[in-house]
């Protein structure tokens, strides 16, 4: 006998914690009838609706901070697709039938991610459960002691919201240099000859999780290109000052290198002289379009994709080392060529586009395929701005991005 199929709808009207659904935008897309009680709402009065809308601070109050604090929790989830629980919030809300009159109440919030087969989070579970009535039989029935130690903890809690905004804004600000530095160490979206390229640079989410990638695209004698991406651990200033200094011996090293292996020898041997240089991932491509090839070659990076004008996306992974500076001992680098036919399309891009947490690359690269057979008629910029838009994250990226897009 077959077990009866569950009700999940109505599972979730039962669940006894107030429970609400809400899309990456913040936008309420459902609710429980526990939390509906709670907040004396009605379910029309939520669906559709932006959540800090319907729950805004209370605004005789200067020292509210309910909004910024769930808003903060919620946006990490949606950067890492990982659960958060916050600490016990002061969160006033409006008394029902009583515009402008706001109720103090206390609540204890999770916000954890509904996650999509590619890893993207599509939706919020934002479980609240109502402490006022604790906190207040705490403030009147417990004693004094017990009523020192809860305006403690309250005043505790306070000052450690205190301390993480200063510490945000402190990163922010430490951002704002970083990627400055960043602006003016890459070069400019330019023509390169008479050749169609898009470039584009992407932070990450949060304070510094920037500023380790690159790109580059310089003119070389006779028809040629040659483009180049990478990727140095870390983040912050640090890294991009190796970034800067790996992109500018790159650059040099195309100049008089037989081919893109010989360039990455070269940067991998100076990369040993360069702290936080460890482990950088690079690939070069030298594209000819008097023999219609492109010479490449990978240390340790994702591969480049031919978009072919039939549609077929060919990976160029057939040159791939171990990252800059691995080897303890010097050993020649592999190099490959490809064939490509007029309007093909050369893509290279860092590990940020294509990677998800908990996801096998494969999973990512066949990602990337897909989008640019779809798209295999947009010029760079449209291809470029469409790869961003379907292959990233709706709440950003917790690593940065480089993208190059070549219109062969």
């Amino acid at each position: 006998m077959s077990e009866p199929a569950i009700d999940y709808a109505a599972v979730f009207q039962a669940l006894p914690g107030g429970v609400m659904l809400l899309t990456p935008r913040f936008m309420i897309a459902d609710v429980n009838e526990a939390l509906l009680w709670r907040a004396g709402r009605e379910h029309g009065q939520l669906i559709g609706r932006y959540l800090f809308d319907v729950f805004p601070d209370n605004p005789d109050d200067p020292d509210a901070s309910g909004v910024r604090n769930v808003k903060a929790s919620l946006e990490r989830v949606l950067a890492t697709g990982v659960r958060d629980t916050m600490p016990l919030q002061r969160y006033d809300i409006e008394a029902p039938g009583r515009p402008g009159v706001f109720e103090e109440r206390y609540w204890r919030p999770v916000n954890a991610p509904v996650l999509d087969a590619g890893g993207r989070v599509v939706l919020i579970v934002h479980r609240v459960e109502d402490v006022t009535e604790i906190v207040r039989a705490g403030a009147l029935d417990r004693g004094a002691d017990r009523d020192r130690m809860e305006a403690e903890l309250y005043t505790r809690a306070r000052e450690l919201q205190e301390v993480n905004e200063r510490l945000r804004q402190a990163h922010a600000r430490e951002r704002e240099v970083v990627l400055a530095l960043q602006e003016a160490m890459l070069p400019a979206p330019r023509p390169v000859g008479h050749h169609r390229a898009a470039v584009r640079y992407r932070p990450a989410v949060g304070a510094l999780n920037v500023c380790g990638d690159w790109y580059d695209l310089a003119e070389l004698p006779g028809d040629r290109m040659a483009v180049a991406v990478g990727d140095v651990v870390g983040h912050g200033l640090d890294a991009a000052c190796v970034m800067g200094q790996l992109r500018s011996a790159l650059s040099a090293a195309t100049l008089v290198a037989a081919g893109p292996a010989q360039a990455l020898e070269v940067v991998g041997l100076y990369a040993r002289s360069v702290d936080g240089a460890e482990s950088t991932t690079a690939v070069q491509a030298i594209i000819d379009w008097t023999t219609h090839t492109i010479a490449y070659s990978s240390a340790g990076h994702p591969p480049p994709a031919l978009l072919h004008p039939d549609g077929t996306v060919e990976l160029l992974d057939r040159a791939t080392d171990p990252p800059l500076g691995a080897r303890p001992e010097h050993v020649d680098r592999p190099e490959a060529h490809a064939a490509f036919e007029d309007d093909a399309v050369l893509v290279l891009y860092t590990d940020g586009l294509i990677e998800r947490r908990r996801e096998d690359i494969d999973v990512g690269l066949a990602r990337l395929a897909d989008a640019l057979t779809r798209h295999r008629h947009a010029g760079p910029e449209e291809l470029a701005d469409a790869l961003l838009a379907e292959l990233l994250l709706p709440g950003g990226a917790t690593d940065d991005t480089a993208l190059v897009v070549i219109r062969l």
